[in-house]
C-alpha cells in the first residue's frame, strides 16, 4: 500500500487498520471509548478547521454532515440559513434564481477560521439575477453605498426612497414610490403623466411651470379650483370681485381667460332676446350668484310697468315680448280660457273689459245673456252647451244628446220622437227620468216580476226583440235546452214562475213511475233523454259483476224511491232477491254465495271453488 508515493509499513498498516475500525464502531456508536471517544476522532479525520461563523460546531459533523448521504447536506445548510432556503424554494433572490447546484460547489469550508467562505470578484458580479437588477446610472454605483459593511447583502433596501431620502424634495408628502415619476437614468429628470391624476392638463395649463401652482414642492396638497389660482384675475379691473362666487370655469376656460365663454342662452334656462342681449348682468345679478338667486318670472323687473296690478298674473310675456313692453302683440284671446268664436270675434274689447282689470270680465255666458235665458235658470249657467256664439236663438247641431246622463240611439234617436216626449216644457229639461219602467211600464208583459231593469232584455231598436242570456240566469242552457222554445218551459209570461227540476216537464217520460226518485239527471242528461248512463260501481256500494250486469233495474229496484233519494233502499244480501230460487228452502242458510256464483245460479262451485274451502 502506497501512500503519497512512498511504501508502508507493516506497523502503518495496522495502525490504519485500527483507524477503519474506529471508525466502523464510531459510526455504529458501539466503540469502548463512548461519545467523547467518538468525538476525539472525527476530530482527527476532519479536513481542517470551519471558518469562524461556523466554528460553533466544529466538533458536531451531524449538524452538516449526514452518514453516509452526501445529498442531504443541501438539507442541512437551507435548515440553518432559512433566508437563502425561502429563496430557493420560492425561486427569488440570488440563490433562487440560479441553475441548480450543490452548495458546496460555490461554499467550501474546512479551511480554517479566517477563510472566505464566500468568496467571489465584486467587480464581475453580475447584479442581473438578484430581485434588483441595476440599469443606467444605478450601474456605476459603488457596491458599499448600498450594501452596508456587516449586514447581509440582501438586507440591502430596494426602495428609492430608502437612499434617495435626501433628494426627495416633496418631503415625502407624495409617497415613497418615487419610481412613478423618476428613473435610473436621472434623478432630476421626472416623466410624470399629469393626465393621470385628477386634475388633467389642458389649453393654456399645459405650457405653465410646475411651479406657478405647486408652491414649494408641495404637490399633494394642490388646489384644484380655478379661484385658487385666479383670485387675482376675479379682483382685479372688471373683475367679479366674488360676486358670482368661485366657480370660474362655468364661464372661462383653460384655453384662454378672456373672453368668458359662459353662454347665457345654452347654459341656462333663461334664453336672452330682444333688449335683454344689451342689458348688463349686474341689472339683474345684483347680488351673489349662488347665494342670491335671480328670479326668471318678468314681473321681478317689471312690476311698475304692470297697469294689470297682477290680476292677469305674473307671467307677462304671455302677451309682451323683450322687444318692446308697450307693445302685446304675442296677446292671443284663443289660448285663454274664453277663445272669441262667431259674432264675439267682432265685438269690442271695452264691451266685456271694462277697465285694465281683464280677469274682471264674466267668461260664463249667463253674466251677458241672462235676459235671453228661456229656461228661467233651470239648465244652470252652461249656455253653451245648446247654443252657440254664431246665433243665440239658434240650437241646431250644438246640443248633444250623448253628453248626457242617457244617450239617444236607435229608436230613441227617430227624429219623430220630439224632445217634449220627455221634456213637457222649457224648464223640465233637468232630472227628467232615464229609466225604462218609466216610459214602458205599459209594455211590461212580465208584470214587474223581473224588475224594473228592462235593458237586460230589451234593447232601444225594438221593445220585442229580446237579448236575454240564459247562461246568467240560475238555469244556464245547455244540450236540447238550447234549442227548446221559450214557451215550452215559461208557459205566461212570468218566466219567474217556470221550475227548474227535471221531473216538472219530464214527468210523462218517466218510465221509471219514481222508483228512481226525482232526480232525473243523475242518469239522464240534456243532450237527450233517451241516452242515460248509471255507474253502479262507483256510485253505489253494491259493485255489479257477472249476471248482475245484465239485470234490468227494476229486477231489484222495485219500489218507489222515498222523497229526496235517487233510489229505495234494495239489500245486498243475495237472499234478498233469489229467495224464490232457493230450492233448499233455507236449510242451508243465508249465505248463498258459498255455493252460487255471480256468473250464473244454477252454476255451484266446487269444494276448492268455495271462499271457506268446504261445503255447507
Amino acid at each position: 500500500m502506497r501512500i503519497r508515493g512512498a511504501r508502508v509499513s507493516a506497523d502503518a498498516k495496522t495502525v490504519l487498520r485500527w483507524l477503519r475500525g474506529a471508525l466502523v464502531c464510531l459510526s455504529a456508536g458501539l466503540w469502548l471509548g463512548g461519545p467523547a471517544l467518538a468525538q476525539g476522532i472525527e476530530s482527527i479525520v476532519s479536513p481542517g478547521k470551519l471558518v469562524q461563523s461556523h466554528a460553533k460546531v466544529d466538533d458536531e459533523c451531524k449538524q452538516c454532515h449526514t452518514k453516509f448521504d452526501r445529498k442531504a447536506q443541501e438539507g442541512l445548510c437551507m435548515a440553518c440559513h432559512k433566508d437563502v432556503g425561502a429563496d430557493v424554494r420560492d425561486k427569488t433572490g440570488f440563490h433562487g434564481k440560479q441553475k441548480p447546484q450543490t452548495c458546496r460547489s460555490c461554499h467550501t469550508d474546512h479551511k480554517g477560521r479566517s477563510a472566505t467562505i464566500a468568496e467571489f470578484d465584486k467587480n464581475k458580479f453580475d447584479h442581473t439575477p438578484t430581485d434588483f437588477g441595476l440599469r443606467a446610472k444605478h450601474q456605476k454605483v459603488e457596491c458599499a453605498k448600498c450594501h452596508v459593511e456587516g449586514k447581509k447583502f440582501r438586507e440591502a433596501p430596494m426602495e428609492c426612497n430608502a437612499c434617495h431620502r435626501k433628494d426627495d424634495v416633496h418631503k415625502g408628502s407624495l409617497g415613497a414610490k418615487c419610481a412613478d415619476c423618476h428613473n435610473e437614468n436621472l434623478w432630476k429628470e421626472a416623466k410624470f403623466d399629469h393626465d393621470k391624476t385628477r386634475f388633467a392638463l389642458t389649453g393654456k395649463h399645459v405650457d405653465t411651470k410646475c411651479a406657478d401652482c405647486h408652491k414649494n414642492s408641495n404637490y399633494k396638497e394642490t388646489p384644484q379650483a380655478c379661484y385658487a389660482c385666479h383670485r387675482k384675475d376675479d379682483d382685479g379691473h372688471k373683475g367679479h370681485k366674488g360676486q358670482y362666487g368661485e366657480k370660474c370655469d362655468n364661464c372661462h376656460n383653460a384655453k384662454l381667460w378672456k373672453p368668458s365663454t359662459f353662454n347665457h342662452d345654452a347654459d341656462t334656462r333663461y334664453a336672452l332676446r330682444g333688449k335683454h342681449r344689451t342689458t348688463t348682468c349686474a341689472d339683474c345679478h345684483s347680488g351673489h350668484l349662488y347665494k342670491v338667486k335671480v328670479s326668471q318670472d318678468c314681473n321681478s323687473c317689471h312690476k311698475k310697468d304692470d297697469k294689470h296690478k297682477e290680476s292677469l298674473g305674473k307671467e307677462c310675456g304671455n302677451c309682451h315680448t323683450e322687444r318692446n313692453w308697450k307693445e302685446s302683440p304675442k296677446f292671443d284671446h284663443e289660448a285663454t280660457t274664453f277663445p272669441l268664436l262667431g259674432k264675439h270675434a267682432k265685438t269690442e274689447c271695452k264691451e266685456c273689459h271694462k277697465s285694465a282689470m281683464f280677469k274682471e270680465a264674466p267668461k260664463e255666458c249667463i253674466g251677458c245673456h241672462k235676459k235671453d235665458d228661456k229656461h228661467v235658470g233651470n239648465l244652470g249657467d252652461k249656455c253653451a252647451e245648446c247654443h252657440a256664439e254664431r246665433d243665440w236663438k239658434s240650437t241646431e247641431g250644438r246640443f248633444n244628446h250623448d253628453r248626457t246622463k242617457f244617450k239617444l240611439r236607435n229608436a230613441h234617436a227617430d227624429s219623430k220622437i220630439k224632445c217634449n216626449a220627455c221634456h213637457k216644457d222649457l224648464r223640465s229639461y233637468r232630472n227628467t227620468v232615464v229609466d225604462c219602467i218609466s216610459c214602458h211600464k205599459k209594455d211590461d208583459k212580465h208584470e214587474n216580476q223581473l224588475g224594473a231593469k228592462c235593458e237586460q232584455c230589451h234593447g232601444d231598436k225594438s221593445w220585442k226583440t229580446t237579448q236575454f242570456d240564459h247562461a246568467q240566469s240560475r238555469f244556464p242552457l245547455t244540450g236540447r235546452h238550447i234549442t227548446t222554445p221559450c214557451k215550452d218551459c215559461h208557459a205566461t209570461s212570468r218566466y219567474k214562475d217556470a221550475q227548474k227540476d227535471c221531473i216538472s216537464c219530464h214527468k210523462n217520460k218517466d218510465k221509471h213511475k219514481e222508483k228512481f226518485g226525482m232526480r232525473c239527471e243523475s242518469c239522464h242528461n240534456t243532450r237527450a233523454w233517451s241516452v242515460w248512463d248509471f255507474d253502479h260501481d262507483r256510485r253505489s256500494t253494491y259493485r255489479l259483476d257477472g249476471a248482475h250486469r245484465k239485470v234490468p233495474c227494476e229486477s231489484c229496484h222495485r219500489q218507489p224511491a222515498p222523497k229526496n233519494m235517487d233510489a229505495a233502499k234494495v239489500g245486498t244480501a243475495c237472499i234478498a232477491c233469489h229467495r224464490a230460487d232457493d230450492v233448499h228452502d233455507g236449510q242451508f242458510g243465508n249465505r248463498c254465495e258459498q255455493c252460487h256464483g255471480v256468473d250464473g245460479w244454477k252454476k255451484i262451485r266446487n269444494r276448492v271453488d268455495s271462499p271457506r274451502g268446504d261445503r255447507p
